[in-house]
């Protein structure tokens, strides 16, 4: 049975430091917050992963050279828990996503609501959810990559952990690179701990340099699980062709 999304939930969503977090978007492209799921919220959203129903199609990474590993996304509707967290990022991420628009070129509109956005990526074709939740065993891994699924794109996504790292698996580092134009590639490698989030680019960030704002090329992937197993839940506000 689906759980609704909780009174405590929505409370912990609301109490988020946004404005910290919006200035460390702009600072760096990513942010982290504390836990915003329980780890009993975090269970239940694993258990999802072995109801083939709530999903509409499953990814062997390693049959596209994507990495080792697999995924599944979601089918609408989503569960209230997992609909309650996309629609309350969304308000949350909306303010960055516009500063963002003019200097990394979306040529769309970026509503105040969830569902408006959503009219948009289903007028231009793009219908199928995209939320997922990421499974990897032992020795498996992400290759970086960016989440485009269309010519409709959120600038951001989110990822929270349902996996203890203290004790379900080590390894599985969450990776971000970022290309600024003449420049070698930075990398950041994130641990987040059981519930915590991490809010990043989808595909570019502005970047103010000494005569103008350009674009930063971001991407993102997961180093090799050492052991055990471990999943993340993954938020992607546009909707995939």
């Amino acid at each position: 049975m689906d759980r609704p999304v909780s009174l405590a939930l929505r409370e912990r969503l609301d109490k988020l430091d946004w404005p910290a977090i919006r200035a460390s978007l702009h600072r760096q492209g990513y942010a982290k917050t504390p836990a915003i799921l329980t780890t009993a919220e975090c269970e239940t959203v694993r258990t999802l992963y072995d109801q083939p129903q709530r999903f509409r199609s499953k990814i062997i990474m390693q049959r596209h050279g994507f990495g080792e590993g697999e995924y599944q996304y979601f089918s609408y509707p989503l569960p209230p828990m997992v609909t309650g967290l996309r629609n309350r990022l969304y308000e949350g991420l909306a303010p960055v996503a516009r500063d963002w628009a003019v200097h990394i070129g979306i040529d769309h509109s970026i509503p105040d609501r969830l569902e408006d956005f959503l009219t948009i990526c289903h007028a231009h074709g793009q219908p199928r959810p995209t939320p997922l939740i990421l499974k990897y065993g032992s020795g498996d891994y992400n290759r970086l990559h960016q989440d485009i699924y269309g010519d409709v794109v959120f600038p951001l996504q989110a990822a929270i952990i349902l996996s203890d790292k203290h004790g379900d698996f080590t390894g599985g580092e969450f990776i971000l690179t970022e290309q600024r134009p003449r420049m070698q590639s930075r990398c950041h490698s994130l641990s987040p701990e059981l519930g915590e989030m991490i809010i990043f680019a989808t595909r570019y960030r502005p970047a103010q340099g000494t005569r103008r704002t350009y674009r930063v090329n971001m991407r993102h992937g997961v180093s090799p699980v050492l052991t055990g197993n471990r999943y993340t839940l993954g938020i992607i506000f546009h909707d995939a062709t």
